[in-house]
């Protein structure tokens, strides 16, 4: 995991909402409603977002839901004017520990099949290519690639004591 000193990851709460939105509306053709992420913060007994905040505020966030021993990533982005510095990986590497420290074994997402860079990302964290969601994307009927991991780094519990 890339150190980044000046970013710090912690739980989102409610009051972080319109911070995400600008990095959701920053980062996606069909950005999630300020509704759908106070659902999933306050109604969503499963769900658990972090966010990567500096000095200047929020510059990326997380999701994933925890149902017995498996995590399913429901979101990641990282602000357009952060790209390209690892914290997208550093914030995945985050969850990926969260997610193995709270019990589950199996990690998966769907992704673009036309994202490149997250396919690659996810590659070298250990996903693989399991299916397609056809249509899967509601803005150009974008087929969904279906990924899957195994989760168990043996650094885990550092990496989430790390300054983060």
């Amino acid at each position: 995991m890339k150190e980044h000193p000046q970013v710090k990851f912690r739980t989102m709460a409610p009051a972080d909402i319109p911070g995400v939105l600008a990095v959701e509306r920053a980062s996606f053709s069909t950005p999630w409603t300020r509704q759908a992420f106070y659902n999933e913060l306050v109604h969503n007994q499963f769900a658990t977002y972090i966010l990567a905040v500096t000095n200047d505020g929020i510059i990326g966030y997380g999701g994933m839901w925890l149902i017995m021993d498996e995590a399913h990533i429901t979101n990641i982005a990282v602000h357009p004017d952060w790209r390209g510095q690892g914290i997208g990986e550093s914030m995945f590497d985050y969850l990926m520990a969260l997610a193995h420290l709270s019990g589950a074994e199996k990690m998966t997402l769907e992704v673009r099949v036309s994202n490149e860079i997250a396919q690659n990302l996810y590659r070298k964290k250990g996903f693989q290519a399991t299916g397609i969601r056809p249509r899967y994307y509601t803005d150009n009927q974008e087929d969904a690639l279906i990924m899957w991991a195994e989760l168990g780094g043996e650094d885990d519990e550092e990496m989430l004591g790390a300054g983060h």
